[in-house]
């Protein structure tokens, strides 16, 4: 199969190629087919995975302690079995393995110290490299005095065309605070430009890192993206936090700090093994919210009847269990493909999306979406500049938590004037800006309103700041019927009432309520 392109295996935005830029307050106008959902082609049972190793192709493994075991008990039965320790994380009791016998998961699960164990991936190892994209972009004096000048009246130069501001009261939040320096968003993503003109005054440099192979790279500039690789995790971070200073656009959270937690392949996939570095690495360096606008691959929903999959499960849930204890808030997008997760069937034709995908049918209540549908997780649906559920979105009463500007085609639901675009502007690698879609970018606006909470109330636990999220959030009801595209039939359904629903959960993030309340 010929791979997919980076930013398409996101599977949380509806991304531009990186060429479409901006470096003027000049939009791009995608056409209805940007905005359209992703999918795959794809048997009407699950697929083993184990099936997928065989001898002489290396593949990486989570193995999941049995409670109150160390790595010390399972290291000769993982080298018994053929397998090389790559990173340990005694905390959370997970080990990752490489291992080119195609046994190994079936070996190591007969462990006395094991509780489960699975393979990461259907495809073999590649080589790994990071590209530094370069020393900061310096602005010249005459930028950078216009720059001071647009500061000082409290303007950013593209923000009008960010009609997604308004939308959560973003900019009134922002006449009373900009948000805290001592709090920290870690986008577990792609890789963050942190070079960029707008990211560079906000970027967390101790709290950043490359965790592509399971195990932390803390050379410098490792959490960036090489200039082969997709502009995701950049967009997104300035989404969050983009500095108010005069230049280009304005984040949710334009006062608090972002990092960069690069989780992703070059070749775009978002594997278990650094998913799980992510996590314990936001835990263990003073991350306050993490963004979370990927699904864990090469399996779209990982059922318990696999042993492979429940044991990728296991493990990110750990991770994210453990995040959380540390005061984290994690704050994931809810997926792009319009689907009912609260329903009891969905073809999924996408997995495993690194090799042959088979068409399945999965029920979403026993097979999940990682690390969006773990318990603890805030769930964000997207919602375009109309107000209404982005027609791509995916939503289900009990899964939605809250709602944010995802964007949507301009042709379904425009913006006022003077935006342009229904999708969402922020700023990609090499000091440029263009527009995305996707619930990729609703979740940050819901992580900088988290931030801001945590700005307002800096000792909450997680479980205040999410309680606050939805206590905050506007009501919004459901649309009956739900028919984006105005052609006389339902688009989705939406269950529940006004006060909760399957299409907004709680209702739409509010970030004047998290700055005043």
């Amino acid at each position: 199969m010929t791979p997919r392109p980076a930013a398409a295996r996101s599977r949380r935005a509806i991304a531009l190629p990186a060429s479409m830029v901006l470096t003027a307050a000049l939009a791009f106008l995608p056409s209805a087919a940007t905005a359209a959902p992703q999918g795959g082609t794809g048997s009407t049972t699950p697929s083993s995975s184990a099936a997928a190793a065989t001898d002489g192709e290396q593949l990486s493994y989570v193995v999941n302690l049995r409670q109150g075991k160390g790595v010390s008990s399972v290291r000769e039965a993982i080298a018994k079995a053929g397998g090389t320790i790559v990173e340990a994380y005694g905390q959370i009791g997970v080990v990752v393995v490489h291992s080119a016998n195609a046994g190994f998961a079936q070996e190591i699960r007969k462990a006395s110290g094991v509780a489960s164990a699975g393979a990461t991936r259907t495809a073999p190892l590649p080589a790994q490299s990071t590209t530094d994209l370069g020393a900061p972009k310096v602005l010249t004096a005459e930028q950078a005095e216009a720059a001071a000048q647009r500061a000082e009246a409290g303007e950013d130069p593209l923000q009008p065309l960010q009609w997604d501001l308004p939308a959560i009261k973003a900019d009134k939040a922002h006449e009373k605070t900009l948000g805290s320096r001592n709090v920290t968003v870690a986008v577990i993503d792609t890789g963050v430009d942190d070079t960029h003109p707008d990211l560079a005054p906000n970027f967390d440099r101790a709290a950043s890192v490359n965790c592509v192979t399971g195990k932390p790279n803390t050379a410098d500039g490792a959490w960036r993206p090489s200039a082969a690789e997709s502009p995701h995790g950049t967009h997104v971070a300035g989404e969050i936090a983009a500095a108010k200073n005069g230049v280009g656009v304005t984040g949710v959270a334009p006062g608090v700090k972002v990092s960069g937690i690069k989780v992703s392949t070059e070749a775009g996939f978002f594997y278990t093994e650094a998913v799980v570095c992510g996590f314990i690495w936001a835990a263990e360096h003073g991350v306050d919210v993490t963004n979370n606008s990927y699904y864990t691959d090469p399996w779209y929903f990982n059922c318990a009847d696999d042993p492979d999959q429940k044991a990728l499960v296991e493990a990110i849930t750990r991770a994210t269990r453990y995040a959380e204890r540390k005061g984290v808030v994690n704050v994931a997008a809810a997926g792009n493909e319009n689907y009912d997760l609260a329903s009891n069937s969905i073809t999924d034709p996408s997995s495993p999306n690194d090799t042959t995908p088979a068409e399945r049918k999965v029920d979403p209540r026993e097979c999940f979406d990682i690390p969006t549908q773990l318990p603890g997780v805030v769930t964000v649906a997207a919602t375009g500049a109309k107000g209404l559920k982005s027609s791509f979105s995916n939503h289900g009463l009990g899964v939605i938590d809250i709602a944010a500007p995802g964007g949507d085609s301009t042709a379904y639901q425009p913006p006022q004037a003077p935006a342009t675009s229904g999708l969402i502007l922020g700023p990609l690698p090499g000091g440029g800006y263009g527009y995305m879609a996707g619930t990729s970018m609703a979740s940050p606006h819901v992580a900088g309103v988290a931030a801001l909470i945590k700005s307002k109330h800096p000792k909450a636990g997680a479980a205040v700041v999410q309680a606050l999220l939805k206590l905050q959030a506007d009501r919004k009801a459901c649309e009956d019927p739900y028919d984006i595209d105005s052609d006389g039939t339902a688009d989705a359904v939406c269950e529940g009432g006004r006060v909760y629903n399957g299409f907004y959960g709680a209702g739409i993030a509010d970030a004047l309520d998290a700055v005043t309340q």
